[in-house]
Parts: structure tokens; sequence; C-alpha cells
């Protein structure tokens, strides 16, 4: 008897191992990557979002004075590809954990050696790279599934902006990419190689944009120019540089250039630009005049 039992449950077993098919469900706290182009190189972040499913979150699900793992599920990942500076400490490209102790209006952000912390016990202090205390604010509207997105994204500077429920907290990252960029115009133009291949317009542009040299700018978009012709964008610059030197003239003489290879090229965009550059001039000669 007992035999035969034994049969019939191991001849259920096999028939179920058969027919049973895995069972996938959504995650409850679905993974996020997200990849910012910034500076020289870019961020990457990885990290999981919780619901709120109608749940107090600060102060209850996410507990006050605790480390955080700023996410759920998994350890929250941030990897710099090129180095950063984050609360004025140098933190050199590479991957590293994202930690946080939330409290009521300000937050400690970690960033930490560490890339499996889960839950505070497997923290250690001694991983930090830099602690950044930053407050919080409150805002109208609430977000139902935690939220981290890069803003403010300018060339040298961001910002890290954390949300759930009605609290935002940011988290400042800068780069330094200006002695890079020097750097790079120093050996692309001052060095050997074919001329026409230098980035002169991209160089004067640079310095255009970053209040460097504007003479050493304009000698650049003059050989631009020469270089192609009929580049009525690099002209458009140029004009704008003249301004900027209080060459009224020369940058209206520019700027009619401009808009006439413009025209040619059927660029009404450059048309209008210049033609708002050249009103702008003549209206602050009227004012003078």
């Amino acid at each position: 008897m007992r035999k035969t039992i034994n049969v019939v449950a191991f001849t259920l077993l096999t028939a179920y191992a058969g027919y049973a098919q895995p069972l996938k469900t959504p995650a409850p706290s679905p993974t996020q990557t997200i990849k910012q182009d910034f500076g020289l190189a870019n961020i990457e972040l990885s990290y999981s979002r919780p619901v709120m499913k109608g749940r107090k979150i600060m102060g209850d699900l996410v507990p006050y004075g605790k480390v955080w793992r700023t996410g759920a599920n998994q350890a929250t990942v941030l990897t710099f590809g090129d180095d950063v500076i984050i609360g004025g400490t140098k933190v050199p490209a590479g991957k590293y954990g994202l930690l946080s102790i939330p409290e009521a209006t300000t937050w400690t952000l970690i960033i930490t050696k560490q890339l499996d912390v889960t839950a505070p016990a497997a923290y250690k202090q001694e991983s930090d790279v830099v602690r950044v205390k930053v407050k919080s604010a409150l805002v109208p509207a609430a977000a139902e599934s935690f939220t981290m997105q890069f803003v403010n994204v300018k060339p040298s500077s961001c910002e890290l902006q954390i949300q759930w429920d009605k609290t935002v907290v940011k988290l400042p990252i800068q780069t330094d990419i200006d002695s890079k960029i020097m750097a790079q115009i120093d050996q692309t133009i001052n060095g050997s190689g074919e001329e026409a291949k230098k980035p002169y317009f991209v160089a004067a542009l640079y310095y255009l944009d970053n209040n460097k040299d504007l003479n050493k700018s304009l000698e650049w978009f003059n050989k631009a120019a020469e270089l192609n012709p009929k580049a009525y964008w690099v002209l458009h610059q140029k004009a704008n540089c003249e301004a900027r030197l209080g060459k009224k003239a020369d940058a209206i003489a520019t700027a009619n250039k401009s808009i006439e290879l413009a025209t040619e090229a059927k660029n009404d965009d450059y048309v209008a630009l210049n033609k708002k550059l050249i009103a702008k001039l003549t209206a602050k000669s009227l004012v003078k005049g």
C-alpha cells in the first residue's frame, strides 16, 4: 500500500513539474537606470523605485535619523565617467554607492565605496568618500513613485534631485572641464597638424561663451571663416564677438554677410538671428545718439 502511494505521489509531482510554468509578475519597486551626459563624460544612476501605496513615507516608511539605501530592494549606485566635485571633495571617476540619512528638514547624502548596502547594519562609515548635508523642501504635488533625476544640467554643474511624496532634496555635483578644454585647445590649435582640420570655430566659440580673450576668439573666427567662406553660422558668431568687443560697424557688416549666405542656404533661423543682432546694435546706437 505504501509503495502504491509513493508511486502515485511521484507520478503527480512528475506531472506537475512537466506542466508548471514560471510565474512572472511586475516588480513592486522597479529598477531604473538613467544616463546623463555631463562635462566631458557622463553620470549613470541605477536605483529601485518604491511606490507610496497610501503609506506615510517620511519619518515612517523612511525613518528619520537612520541610514537609508535611497531606494528599495537593491543598493543605489552612481557611476561617474570623469572626476567630479561633491561637497568640495574631489570624487575620482568610478562606481559608488549612494546612501542617505533623512531628517525632517535636512538630509545627509553619502557617497560611499560600498556598493552593497541594502540595510543600515551593512553600512561602514569608514568607507565614506564624502558626506553632504542638504536642506529638504516640500512641494505641492506628491510623487507617488520614488524618483531621482538630474536637473539644472550645465556644462560644469548639475544637481541630482531626489523626490518622494512631497519631499525634495538636491545634491550639487560639479566638474572641472575648463582646464581640460583649454589644454585641448592649446594642443589642437598650437600643435602640429593640417591647418584646415584645426578646430578654430569650436575654440573661438568656447572663448566667446566663457568670457576668455575676445581678441583671440575673433582671430580664430576669422581663420574659420577663411577656411569655410560659406559658413554663415561662423560669421554670425564672429558678429557676436565683434559686438562684444564694441566693433559695432564691423559686427553689422558681418551679420549682413551672414544673412546673405544664410538666405542662399535657405536657413531662416540664422537670417532671424542676424536680424535680431543688427536690430539690437542699431537700437543701442540710436539711444547713445
